[in-house]
């Protein structure tokens, strides 16, 4: 069985939480603000028509911008607004944060407005009951079952309090561990809470003043460390303070490195770039004569791939050129266990295809900033104390 701990450390003044499995860290965050899901009633600043994006005032100092494509009709405050309105200058809107400004890119905000319980995400704009794609396709079709008719009544009770709006509820992950015999209280209790949440975020957003936080998300980094040992099969996993012995810091700084080497000799090369991540398998110092070498060197390729992905925190499109199969079954072998992989990750990440070219094709949901990112403003803190 494999062993575990959770070690709480510091890297250049910054707190971080780790996750070590069998001596080997698989978890990385560091402790620092993030405003991604806050709520907030912002302001109309400008319309780009040309971008079809509104840019919104959404605090005292920031502006971010929302695809007009999707307005939640609830959202808007100061008037009456319908599916076939437009947003004016002006206009007083409640917006999520969607993902924070990096760089020169202003912070992305919907109004799709989304709260999180324990076992349930309420979205606002959104209709039906789905599940997490974590979940087997067995377990999702069970849950969504016995849930659908607990969320339609509890639907039907906030109905006059979504300002005609509709919401829509995905049940989480961790709802499949809820023994049956407390499966309808406990799921039932946890969409009361967020409809409720939902409910008084429009209700305040219409009597608020402007640039008022409405929700502040929060993200405990160590019950998400803890989720994933968890989720990893580490049942009895220790907390402790860094003694300095795990060479935390230069763990961290060879995650700077664009190539990381393979216990096959392999070695593979990741590539951030604005718009995307490449990332290259090589063969290496692998035996080239060793029977089915591409294979195997793959799946090991595919393994680490997902580790510094993880933590490095890789986002958008993320491109793989693996190294070329002769043989169809090897590539359904690869795409089986990528899939997997692409499962097995705390953020939603997709299998989307292999290309005529052979390179592989994955999508990852931005949660936070990229590791690169998070470093940078830890250095600037630093040159500025």
């Amino acid at each position: 069985m494999s062993e575990g701990q959770i070690i709480l450390a510091n890297y250049k003044g910054s707190d971080v939480i780790t996750g070590f499995i069998d001596g080997r860290m698989e978890f990385l965050s560091f402790e620092r603000d993030n405003h991604i899901n806050d709520i907030y009633i912002g302001k109309v600043d400008h319309i780009v028509k040309n971008l079809n994006a509104a840019f919104i005032k959404y605090d005292s100092e920031n502006i971010g911008y929302l695809p007009l494509d999707k307005i939640s009709c609830a959202c808007v405050t100061n008037r009456t607004f319908t599916e076939n309105d437009t947003l004016k200058n002006g206009d007083e809107i409640i917006v999520q944060i969607d993902s924070e400004a990096i760089k020169t890119k202003k912070a992305k905000l919907t109004t799709a407005l989304s709260v999180s319980g324990k076992y349930s995400v309420i979205t606002v704009g959104r209709s039906g009951v789905g599940a997490s794609v974590k979940l087997s396709d067995e377990v999702r079709r069970h849950l969504v079952d016995s849930t659908r008719n607990i969320f339609n009544n509890i639907r039907d009770e906030y109905c006059d309090r979504l300002y005609g709006s509709d919401i829509g509820l995905i049940i989480r992950t961790n709802a499949g561990e809820i023994p049956e015999e407390a499966f309808e209280a406990e799921i039932s209790d946890d969409i009361k809470n967020c409809a409720e949440r939902v409910a008084t975020i429009l209700s305040e957003g219409r009597s608020r003043t402007i640039y008022t936080c409405l929700y502040h998300a929060g993200v405990n980094n160590l019950d998400r460390a803890k989720s994933f040992m968890k989720n990893a099969g580490i049942i009895d996993c220790r907390v402790i303070e860094d003694n300095g012995i795990h060479g935390i810091r230069s763990k961290i700084d060879e995650l700077r490195q664009n190539r990381i080497w393979l216990k096959s000799g392999a070695f593979i090369i990741i590539e951030q770039l604005e718009s995307f991540n490449a990332i290259d398998v090589n063969t290496g110092k692998a035996i080239k004569g060793k029977s089915n070498i591409s294979l195997e060197v793959n799946l090991e390729a595919a393994n680490e791939i997902m580790r510094q992905v993880r933590l490095r925190n890789l986002t958008g499109m993320i491109l793989i050129d693996f190294i070329n199969m002769k043989q169809d079954e090897d590539y359904e072998k690869l795409i089986a266990h990528m899939k997997k992989l692409c499962r097995q990750d705390q953020i939603h990440t997709n299998y989307v295809d292999i290309t005529g070219l052979g390179i592989m094709e994955l999508t990852r949901n931005k949660n936070d900033k990229s590791l690169k990112e998070i470093l940078h403003e830890v250095e600037n803190a630093v040159d500025n104390r």
